[in-house]
């Protein structure tokens, strides 16, 4: 990772801190230098140098920055024709924008869910362009005839001896059959930089040729995607809806499930039996616009399962993550703060949706261990810290963790469709230690 240049002493006083994992909100003080947070407390705030940036919260609420468990930097920004017609270059610039619009929503962190990202990444990370932190897991993983086979049916799969369709050449899929070919995907995106692997274990809504009942990799092949993975200290996670494709990737030691709309109550249950965590999106039906019927009836059965998914993982209590999984539709992508106030009426509570999209969403983040750009794997591992200072924290309000905060104009730990109008509530949103938006 690039090493981060001090940028300075920011003093934010008299604010209402949510630290990202209590149930208080407390009145004090933050002061971040360079790129940490180094003191956070009540009362005056310490002696500071003069050229410090002070910043007056009055009263205004100061929570960690909020993150996207499920992003997609590249696909949000552009339309699947653009990507299909247009030059490599289009995908990239206009992830570049999204990018800094994520930010400015006050997602300072996204995990990334297909998409080549990394040169992206290493741009936000060197401070050479505004945007959120990524873990990303490069391309996504596809049998032939699955969720990331955006090849046309009368081409010939690649295993055949056919070409690499759009998708792959873009580096957003790649279709790999078999256990040595899955294998090789796995290791060319860790090869690449990807702090997780991601799968396509059951069918998809926008594929043309599967079904949402659709198995998707065979437990052998799952297994050698886990095996890849976790040879280099990280983890899989996978795309699938249905509780059939969950438990055999369960089985098969896939350790996140991505979606899962169309589990029923025992498979969650088993989900959380086994520890796995569930990254799952709070989806209305108006979220996505898709012009194939068939498409379109798939979303509409997908959606009918959002209330009673939260409300069984809420039961049986599964670490939940989330995320939105907005693509190809860039007048849409301002839904990603939308989709966070939901997680109220979903969660029970706004404290409960605000601290999964903050500390919450950070604790699955951490899963990538060894390959975690950003952090510590533990919070309460302080003596690895001590041995790598270009890792910190995420998600929390604390000393020695990211300076990545936002000053709020209203209380989201009590009303989160605050956070549903950026433009207008965050008066302030620091990532990194830098000031990236400032109307006070």
């Amino acid at each position: 990772m690039s090493e981060r240049r001090p940028t300075g002493v920011i003093v934010i006083r008299g604010a209402r801190i949510f630290d990202g994992l209590s149930d208080q909100v407390r009145t004090g003080h933050v002061v971040t230098e360079g790129t940490k947070i180094k003191h956070v407390g009540s009362g005056d705030p310490p002696p500071v140098p003069a050229d410090a940036t002070v910043i007056d919260g009055r009263g205004r609420t100061l929570i960690p920055g909020l993150s996207d468990a499920h992003a997609h930097v590249l696909l949000a920004g552009a339309t699947q024709e653009e990507l299909l017609l247009g030059g490599a270059g289009v995908g990239y610039l206009k992830g570049a924008a999204e990018a800094e619009a994520m930010l400015m929503r006050g997602f300072t962190t996204v995990r990334d869910m297909a998409g080549d990202t990394g040169d992206l990444k290493r741009m936000i990370d060197a401070g050479a362009l505004p945007g959120p932190r990524i873990y990303p897991s490069n391309a996504a993983l596809s049998q032939t005839g699955g969720h990331g086979d955006f090849g046309m049916v009368y081409d010939v799969p690649t295993i055949l001896g056919g070409t690499q369709s759009r998708a792959e050449s873009l580096g957003m899929m790649r279709v790999a059959d078999g256990t040595s070919q899955v294998l090789a995907g796995a290791r060319e995106q860790l090869k690449k930089g990807a702090s997780q692997i991601k799968m396509m274990a059951g069918g998809g809504v926008a594929s043309a040729y599967d079904h949402l009942d659709v198995m998707q990799y065979t437990a052998d092949e799952l297994r050698a995607g886990v095996r890849a993975a976790s040879d280099w200290g990280t983890y899989v996670s996978v795309h699938v809806y249905t509780g059939a494709g969950i438990r055999r990737a369960v089985e098969a030691g896939v350790q996140v499930i991505e979606h899962a709309h169309l589990a029923d109550e025992d498979d969650v249950r088993f989900m959380a039996d086994h520890g796995i965590w569930l990254s799952t999106q709070p989806f209305a039906e108006s979220d996505h616009a898709y012009a194939n019927p068939a498409s379109a009836a798939k979303n509409r059965e997908v959606c009918r399962g959002v209330e009673r998914l939260f409300g069984w993982a809420a039961d049986h209590g599964v670490r939940l993550a989330f995320g939105t999984d907005l693509l190809l539709a860039p007048s849409k992508s301002t839904l990603q703060s939308e989709m966070l106030t939901r997680l109220a009426g979903l969660t029970g509570s706004a404290l409960t949706g605000l601290r999964i999209a903050t500390s919450g969403n950070a604790e699955l983040f951490r899963k990538s261990g060894p390959r975690d750009p950003y952090q510590i794997p533990t919070i309460a591992d302080e003596a690895a810290f001590g041995t790598a200072p270009h890792l910190a924290r995420l998600g929390v309000v604390a000393e020695g963790a990211w300076a990545d905060l936002l000053l709020v104009d209203g209380d989201p730990t009590r009303d989160l469709s605050v956070l549903g109008d950026p433009a207008t509530t965050l008066k302030v949103i620091i990532k990194d230690g830098r000031v990236h938006k400032n109307t006070l």
